[in-house]
C-alpha cells in the first residue's frame, strides 16, 4: 500500500496544471501521511476546483479494553471497490477526484531498518493518482487513492501501486462509468514510464498513522 507521498509544487502550480480554480489555503506539508491534509482536484459546479482534504476515510474504531469508541483510523488506500466503504460512492462521478503527486514511497529492506524508495513518472513533474472523496462527520472532506497490481518497475519493492492517470485520462476518470473505473484499476501502467530512487533514508522519520487497506 502507499502510506507516503510527496507534493513538491505550490498549490498555484497544481491549479494551473490541472486547470483548476479556487486555490485554497492549506497546511499540508511536502510529505503527506495518512490522516494529514493534502490537495485534491474535484469537479464542482461544472468546473475543476482545488481543495484541501484529509488523506483517508475515517474507519470507526473501538477500544479492545473498554469497547468504547476511540479515534478513527484513516483508510488511505482503496483495494476492493466492492467493499462497503467504496461500493456506494465509486459509481458516482461526483465522488471522484485527482490526487496530485510528485513522488510516492514504499518501504524496502529488513524489519527495523527499512528505507524509503521513491517512485515518480519520468516525464511528468506532477502526476494524477485516481481517487475517491466524500464529506465525513469526523474530519470534513476526505479522500483515498485507488490501488492496483504493481507493474514490473515497482514489483521488486511492493506488490501494489497507485492507479496513475495520464493527462488525457483525467476527464475519463472524473466523468466515466463504473466500468471505466474498474478498467483503470485492472490495466497495467507502463513500467518504462516509472523512475525509481532508492535512498538510505529511514522509513520512519516521524509519528504517522498507517491506514488500513480496504
Amino acid at each position: 500500500m502507499c502510506n507516503l507521498y510527496r507534493m513538491r509544487r505550490s498549490s498555484a502550480e497544481v491549479a494551473g496544471l490541472f486547470r483548476a480554480a479556487g486555490v485554497t489555503a492549506t497546511n499540508s506539508g511536502e510529505e503527506i501521511y495518512p490522516g494529514a491534509p493534502g490537495l485534491v482536484v474535484i469537479e464542482h459546479e461544472g468546473a475543476r476546483a482545488l481543495r484541501s482534504m484529509t488523506w483517508g476515510f475515517p474507519l470507526p474504531m473501538k477500544s479492545k479494553r473498554t469497547g468504547l469508541p476511540i479515534k478513527p483510523k484513516p483508510v488511505n488506500n482503496i483495494a476492493d471497490l466492492t467493499s462497503w466503504m467504496w461500493r456506494h460512492i465509486a459509481p458516482h462521478p461526483a465522488n471522484r477526484c485527482l490526487i496530485p503527486v510528485t513522488e510516492f514511497a514504499e518501504a524496502e529492506g529488513q524489519a527495523g531498518s527499512k528505507t524509503r524508495t521513491w517512485f515518480s513518472v519520468s516525464d511528468e513533474p506532477i502526476f494524477a493518482w485516481a481517487g475517491l472523496w466524500r464529506d465525513s462527520d469526523e474530519w470534513g472532506p476526505v479522500y483515498s487513492g485507488l490501488m492496483t497490481d504493481a507493474n514490473a518497475a515497482i514489483a521488486p519493492v511492493h506488490d501494489r501501486m497507485p492507479v496513475i492517470l495520464r493527462p488525457d485520462e483525467h476527464d475519463a476518470w472524473l466523468h466515466g462509468s463504473i466500468d471505466d473505473v474498474i478498467a483503470f484499476q485492472r490495466r497495467v501502467y507502463p513500467p518504462e514510464r516509472i523512475s525509481m530512487d532508492r535512498t538510505r533514508d529511514p522509513w520512519i522519520r516521524k509519528a504517522a498513522v498507517n491506514g488500513p487497506l480496504i
